[in-house]
């Protein structure tokens, strides 16, 4: 798969993430944590096996070798980053739990170094930063000073605890040989197993759940489960954790794009945000210095006056 596929793979995985964040808003009011998460996970069980069995054809059994990672996977990223997300969201507003999300990119980066070893040029770290200003811009609507007048409360922290959770997840699934669809199948296959008792427990009055809450919980098995996932763990296995998490910076954009749709007014200093977050974005695929690389390598194979190149002229003297 080209770097240029997987780069499209991760914008389209966080405009649906971005819309599980519209959605989220309108089946928390119907729906508990634990059974927005137990039910859209269930259901998307459906899809996924197949389609790992389809396109991947994996051998099943082979993924024993790897149960305890595809365990954390699925503790970590189907279970513990979806009822952290949506507790979050009960105590706190939609902009603070967003605001708090903007710090994972830095922090997958950051311990993707520590851990893997990844490099990143000036340019990447400079493309990092300015997608986290974007973000920032886009979150406080173009006022900084908001960001010290925050108050933290409870919600706060759980989106603290979402953002760990979602980076040790990450790291673990840059290990993993397993294929990405068929890893996603087997760690949610785990989740729902682990979620089923708890779930049946605790309990759900169908009746009370309107149509925009199963409309919400639809939109989040098609896309942010199945889609946002898969495409997610390809591309942190083509690409990288901490060039992947960049990408991340791209939620709060599409929130506000998505929610200017729907009738909500979009401002200037949003749109000035979202502009910074896609140059960040460019400048960390490294797009820009492949272009710069290949500029100077033509520059020093173009012939002189006198007919040599200019890599035959440093070799004359």
């Amino acid at each position: 798969m080209s770097k240029y596929r997987v780069w499209f793979l991760l914008v389209i995985c966080n405009l649906f993430w971005a819309g599980n964040y519209v959605f989220g808003k309108y089946v928390i009011a119907d729906i508990t944590p634990l059974w927005i998460t137990f039910s859209r996970w269930s259901l998307a069980m459906f899809f996924l096996v197949p389609i790992a069995h389809y396109i991947e054809k994996p051998v099943w059994h082979r993924a024993k070798k790897e149960w305890f990672l595809l365990s954390c996977m699925g503790v970590l990223g189907v279970i513990g980053y979806n009822i952290f997300l949506y507790s979050a969201l009960g105590y706190t507003t939609p902009t603070n739990a967003a605001l708090v999300s903007a710090l994972n990119p830095g922090v997958i980066v950051i311990c993707s170094i520590i851990l893997y070893r990844e490099r990143i040029s000036i340019l990447q770290t400079l493309g990092l930063i300015l997608s986290l200003i974007g973000a920032l811009v886009v979150l406080t609507n173009g006022e900084m000073g908001r960001l010290l007048q925050l108050q933290f409360n409870r919600g706060d922290l759980l989106m603290v605890g979402a953002v760990i959770i979602w980076t040790l997840y990450t790291l673990i699934a840059r290990r993993i040989s397993t294929p990405p669809i068929t890893a996603t199948a087997i760690s949610t296959g785990i989740a729902v197993l682990l979620m089923a008792p708890f779930a049946y427990n605790q309990g759900i009055q169908i009746g009370q759940i309107g149509t925009i809450a199963i409309t919400g919980i639809l939109y989040m098995v098609l896309f942010p489960s199945v889609g946002s996932f898969v495409f997610w763990n390809l591309s942190v296995q083509k690409i990288g954790v901490s060039k992947a998490g960049v990408f991340l910076n791209l939620i709060p954009v599409f929130t506000a794009i998505i929610s200017g749709i729907l009738g909500e007014r979009v401002t200037g200093a949003q749109g000035v945000g979202g502009l910074l977050v896609f140059c960040g974005v460019y400048l960390t695929t490294g797009m820009l210095e492949q272009r710069l690389n290949i500029g100077n390598r033509k520059n020093k194979e173009r012939p002189n006056d006198s007919g040599l190149t200019n890599s035959a002229c440093c070799q004359e003297k």
